[in-house]
């Protein structure tokens, strides 16, 4: 069990040595990226959200 335990942390360490990691403007940029899709996607969901309510309330 430890032994096999060893392998996979051996392994893991090698293969984290091999990722291409982002560069900190790069990580930046992507973040960025992420929080505007995130808040045009919730104010879209917003917007529908509102008028199927109003929609629905006249209907009924």
């Amino acid at each position: 069990m430890l032994n096999k335990l060893t392998n996979y942390i051996k392994n893991s360490i090698i293969e984290l040595k091999k990722v291409s990691w982002p560069t900190k403007q790069e990580a930046i940029r992507h973040t960025l990226l992420v929080i505007a899709i995130s808040l045009v996607v919730a104010a879209f969901l917003g917007i529908v959200d509102f008028i199927l309510t109003k929609a629905l309330q006249l209907v009924i």
